[in-house]
């Protein structure tokens, strides 16, 4: 509704009140009330006044503005107020006030006042609006303030509390901005809050929140989180923020500091929770800023671990710190090593060799895996183009296949341009990928490893049993090969369950004719049991270990029966 009203004084009737109620007042958004200036009274209200603020009608009637306003109940102070508007010349005026409803809670409004006569008594018509949305967003960048920010953290923790997981406050201070807007005014300082503001808002998952306090201070709220995930998050957002911008000429490099609060851990309600991740962040600030600190010390000693790891991942390529060992796959009808499966360690100097359970999850999440995949698919080829130099027989070399690397679009694309770069055989490399990548888009998936079919490159679903656990949809798919997950292996001579499982599943992959590899082969009854059933190839370390680059090439140069 406009609420420009016109200057003069209006005379009216009872009737044209009547008409009033029922043409304009019915049908407006905002509350509208008729207030008899002498007794203080409301004469008529509509009923989105009755309905915001949980009055009757009738009770309305039996109030007046100084029951309804908090910032003042006196009313000569009210009268006052009303008397300015009456005898100022545009007969108008406007307050923000609060309301406050039947049940007790409070209702921010602007009121927006209007001189009026009727046969000589004076009258206010009073539109007030709800401007609770407004107030609970900051004025500069139009996130949630403080008061929103402490509703949605609220509602997250209620959730939290069916949940497994924690809800985190990550306090987000920039560090040294002060000295912006000494040197260079208020103005750019508002500029770099906006574009601090804008690119945290974009970096959020729905659900989640991304507040600003005041000054230099944001607060992230998330839901469903672990200690990892806030982390990996941190991380990412220290990154954001340091993003260099460019604001009137200037060139800024901000940077920040976070402090992090965990809930239930770290406290119960969003005042604590802020406190704690406030106390945090000044620990981060003492550290040396540009970093981020939990309110749990021990947090942070996992957290640095973590940060480490990624930090030495990312030099671990250049520094060609990474290798890989060899196991071997025997053909059991003629015991001969028909294939191994690479995989992957880092050599740290001066450590102990790591195997990837210690640290492929990171490299995952980072998205270092996609480099660190390419080089283990190049190595292989280069290793198998070797053995055959070598005139060893042929072998093919089993490579897994992260999510992340086959999610990229041109995966064939980088396969194809290493088989020609390293000459290799493309039916000596085996692509392993995982029952869940393959149904995760299976239209794009069954395209791309069609492309790869044609290479000649041989294709294999890894740790089969552990996912859809389903032979129906691999007619989808150009599989030649299905390998058991060692899960089911490790119990198959006294678990009848697993046993009729993996039985199963032979029978019905010869049926589809797709060749059956099973790994984690540690005992003599597993491998009699497999060979029973059919089974066509077993990995374990009953026959070897993985083997090192010179250790593997002697056990193929004295290839012999050792089943």
């Amino acid at each position: 509704m406009d609420m420009n009203y016109a200057a003069e004084t209006i005379e009216i009737n009872a009737h044209q009140i009547s008409r009033i109620d029922q043409v304009v007042l019915n049908n407006s958004i905002d509350a509208i009330y008729l207030i008899d200036r002498e007794n203080m009274r409301f004469i008529d209200a509509n009923e989105t006044a009755t309905r915001t603020l949980g009055y009757s009608h009738a009770e309305l009637l039996q109030l007046g503005p100084q029951n309804l306003r908090l910032d003042t109940t006196d009313p000569a102070l009210i009268h006052q107020h009303f008397d300015e508007i009456i005898q100022s010349d545009s007969k108008t005026g406007m307050i923000r006030t609060t309301h406050h409803r039947k049940d007790g809670s409070r209702l921010p409004v602007e009121v927006h006042l209007r001189a009026l006569q009727s046969k000589g008594k004076q009258i206010l018509l009073a539109f007030a609006r709800d401007i609770s949305a407004h107030m609970q967003t900051d004025a500069l960048t139009g996130l949630p303030n403080r008061s929103l920010l402490s509703d949605r953290l609220a509602q997250l923790t209620a959730l939290a509390n069916r949940s497994t997981k924690s809800v985190a406050v990550m306090l987000i201070d920039l560090d040294r901005f002060k000295n912006i807007n000494e040197s260079l005014g208020h103005d750019i300082g508002d500029q770099i809050i906006i574009e601090i503001g804008r690119r945290l808002a974009a970096s959020i998952p729905d659900g989640d929140t991304v507040a600003r306090l005041g000054g230099d201070e944001f607060v992230m709220a998330l839901a469903n989180v672990d200690e990892e995930d806030v982390t990996i998050l941190a991380q990412q957002v220290l990154e954001l923020v340091s993003q260099p911008m460019v604001i009137q000429g200037h060139e800024f490099y901000p940077t920040g500091s976070i402090g992090i609060s965990l809930y239930p851990k770290d406290g119960a309600d969003c005042p604590t929770l802020l406190k704690n991740a406030d106390t945090a962040m000044y620990r981060a600030k003492a550290a040396g800023r540009n970093n981020f600190q939990f309110y749990a010390q021990e947090m942070n000693a996992r957290a640095l671990h973590r940060l480490q790891l990624e930090g030495g991942l990312r030099r671990a390529l250049e520094r060609q710190e990474f290798v890989l060992h060899y196991q071997p796959q025997l053909d059991l009808a003629s015991g001969q090593i028909v294939g191994v499966e690479a995989l992957l360690r880092w050599n740290q100097p001066g450590k102990r060799m790591l195997p990837p359970i210690d640290f492929i999850s990171i490299a995952e999440e980072s998205g270092l895996i996609v480099p660190i995949g390419e080089w283990v698919i190049r190595t292989a080829c280069m290793q198998s183009k070797a053995w055959e130099e070598q005139g060893l027989p042929p072998v093919k070399v089993a490579v897994n296949l992260s999510a992340r690397q086959f999610q990229q679009q041109n995966i064939e694309e980088i396969v194809h341009q290493i088989l020609e770069e390293t000459a290799c055989n493309p039916r000596s490399l085996e692509l392993e990928i995982t029952e869940s990548v393959l149904m995760e888009t299976p239209e794009a998936t069954a395209e791309t490893l069609q492309k790869l079919n044609t290479m000649g490159v041989q294709l294999s679903i890894d740790d089969f049993g552990t996912g859809y656990s389903s032979l129906s949809y691999l007619k989808r798919f150009p599989i030649h090969n299905l390998k058991i997950d060692q899960s089911f292996v490790k119990d198959i001579a006294t678990d009848s369950d697993d046993a009729a499982i993996t039985k199963a599943v032979i029978m019905l992959a010869h049926s589809m004719q797709l060749k059956v590899i099973t790994e984690g082969v540690e005992t003599v009854a597993q491998l009699d049991f497999l060979r029973q059933q059919g089974c066509d190839q077993v990995q374990g370390n009953y026959f070897s270990q993985p083997l090192p680059e010179k250790e593997i090439t002697a056990l193929l140069k004295n290839q012999c029966n050792i089943c």
